[in-house]
């Protein structure tokens, strides 16, 4: 397939627009790590929302989505919807934690709760393990899916594509640092939004397809519509709408969905000029990523059922794609070349920009891990800013041509996700309690992240093959659950005074909690009815759309209550 002039016009202004952006605020980004890591932690909530939004609109996620949507129809999307509960909390209770806390890294959190040599070690090797080991996973796993969509559209070979992508993104990351970061990520979310929807629109009036009303109908998608899987089939609910809703959002640490925030979720909160900006972007964030942007995903998977109704279609329409990599999650891409001239440059622009907000993140995120808990902390604890500038210029390059490398050993989006879930099984309550329960120590930390590893590769490589994934994940959780909390109640908590520095940093007020507990409990219902509205429309059901629309209204109203009382009540804010 072809661009036309046009079309590499957009796809090179997109890329060129980076650049320039990068090079403009270097010298900024530059000026000290606080810059280049956190943006002086003077950046609005829009902006920082913006930004993680356009961060989780990855280039795999469409792919991911879509892998779901043909394999288990639209209800197996609870497989990450769940998360919203996790998000919500994050914003409501969290986000104003990590603020207070005033760490440059949510990694520097395990040297102000914890203390002594195991502390340090913690510190050190949650760096190494996330902003290194898991870190290369997720920019893998995207580096994949430009893979497969440079080799549907262009029939590139995956080395080169890795080749450009990645340096383009390198040298924009390198020099603009974080601010650099979320100026684009503001600019490449609407592009990156206005490609899915040309690509749901073009996907949907495909001649196969015929249109909304027609895609509907059609009896390829026989049981792929409902947004709740068969609650009459234990075999359907339970793996698809239980597990995720009673035992994934808390118990499974993810990206972007850490149980208590963390990651480059917690890297935007700690950039914001204040407690309420970070509660905006945390809010924005989840409104946009859970309920706006999954719907033009969800329909070009939809209408790619019909167009390619089986694997064998697909292999037989992309014969220059290496049949390893043809999975079901490369029908995304296969419907990108009925997208025409003029509007496929869009499409591919958005693209583009998604994998560029993506990595870009991950990088300077990775960076500050490597940057200032391990080579500050152990190796240079006086080195200069300029000095720590430069080591994280030369990490990110590191980090880029590692996950470059890897990226040829994946095969779909769904191997990677399940392999990140599995890894951080039963990990989330200690995350989630650590704030407030004295008793958890360092070597609840510490054996929380050996169980998990150890039980979940146990279970997904032992002799366990007769398990179902569902089931496979609940005895990680579990096992993983009760070693910690047996660790933590067989070791002494911490000293009394690292505790005391730690909670007045913090200023909890349990008035305060509670109503951000009911906070978050109003909001994840107003999004999921705000999710599945929109899905109503779409589907041309008004009178749930109606139904659903009252619910978000009072949702909205005991949220903003809840919010307002919550601010009056903690003395923190």
């Amino acid at each position: 397939m072809k661009l036309s002039l046009l079309d590499w016009s957009i796809v090179l202004g997109t890329l060129g627009m980076t650049l320039i952006v990068g090079i403009w605020v270097s010298k900024r980004a530059g000026r000290d790590s606080a810059s280049f890591f956190l943006g002086s932690r003077h950046m609005p909530w829009w902006l920082l929302g913006f930004s993680m939004v356009a961060t989780t609109f990855a280039a795999d996620t469409p792919n991911l989505v879509t892998q779901i949507v043909r394999s288990q129809g639209i209800s197996g999307n609870w497989i990450w919807w769940c998360f919203l509960v996790t998000g919500m909390l994050t914003t409501f209770v969290y986000a104003r934690l990590w603020r207070r806390l005033g760490v440059t890294t949510d990694i520097e959190f395990y040297e102000r709760r914890y203390s002594g040599k195991p502390a340090r070690f913690l510190r050190g090797f949650r760096a190494i393990y996330l902003g290194v080991f898991f870190n290369i996973m997720i920019m893998a796993n995207v580096t994949l899916a430009a893979v497969k969509i440079s080799g549907v559209l262009f029939s590139i070979e995956p080395e080169t594509v890795i080749i450009i992508a990645g340096l383009i993104t390198v040298v924009f990351s390198a020099a603009g640092g974080l601010v650099g970061v979320l100026i684009t990520d503001f600019l490449l979310f609407f592009m990156a939004m206005t490609g899915s929807i040309l690509a749901a629109y073009f996907a949907v009036n495909h001649p196969a397809v015929g249109g909304l009303d027609a895609l509907l109908a059609h009896p390829a998608l026989q049981g792929k519509l409902s947004f709740l899987p068969d609650l009459s089939d234990p075999n359907q609910y339970v793996p698809l709408l239980l597990i995720p809703l009673l035992v994934q959002w808390w118990s499974v640490w993810y990206p972007g969905a850490e149980p208590g925030g963390g990651g480059y979720i917690a890297q935007r909160m700690l950039a914001a000029k204040n407690e309420d900006h970070s509660i905006g972007a945390s809010a924005f964030f989840n409104l946009c990523h859970y309920a706006i942007r999954p719907w033009p995903w969800i329909l070009v998977a939809l209408a790619s059922l019909i167009v390619f109704p089986d694997i064998a279609s697909l292999q037989t329409a992309l014969p220059q794609v290496s049949a390893g990599l043809v999975k079901d999650d490369l029908a995304y891409s296969a419907m990108l070349t009925f997208v025409p001239s003029g509007m496929l440059g869009i499409v591919v622009a958005s693209l583009a920009a998604a994998y560029v907000s993506t990595i870009s993140t991950s990088l300077n995120w990775g960076a500050s891990y490597v940057v200032n808990d391990v080579y500050k902390r152990f190796v240079a604890p006086d080195a200069k800013d300029k000095q720590l500038v430069l080591v994280g210029r030369i990490v990110t390059v590191a980090l880029m041509v590692v996950a470059g490398l890897l990226a040829l050993k994946l095969e779909s989006a769904m191997q990677a996700f399940r392999l990140m879930l599995s890894i951080g099984a039963g990990t989330g309550l200690l995350f989630l309690l650590r704030w407030f329960w004295h008793r958890i120590n360092v070597w609840s930390e510490i054996s929380a992240m050996v169980l998990s590893f150890v039980i979940s590769m146990y279970m997904e490589f032992g002799q366990f093959a007769f398990l179902a994934g569902w089931q496979k994940l609940v005895f990680s959780v579990a096992l993983t659950t009760i070693g910690w909390i047996t660790v933590t109640l067989l070791t002494p908590q911490e000293d009394a005074d690292t505790l005391e520095r730690f909670d007045d940093s913090i200023n909890i007020d349990k008035a305060g909690i509670r109503q951000g507990a009911v906070a978050t409990a109003a909001a994840t219902i107003g999004i999921y009815a705000t999710l599945f509205g929109i899905g109503a429309l779409l589907f041309k059901d008004y009178v749930l759309a109606g139904a659903l629309l009252a619910l978000l209204s009072a949702a909205a109203v005991v949220t903003a209550r809840s919010y307002r009382r919550t601010r009056a009540q903690d003395p923190g804010l």
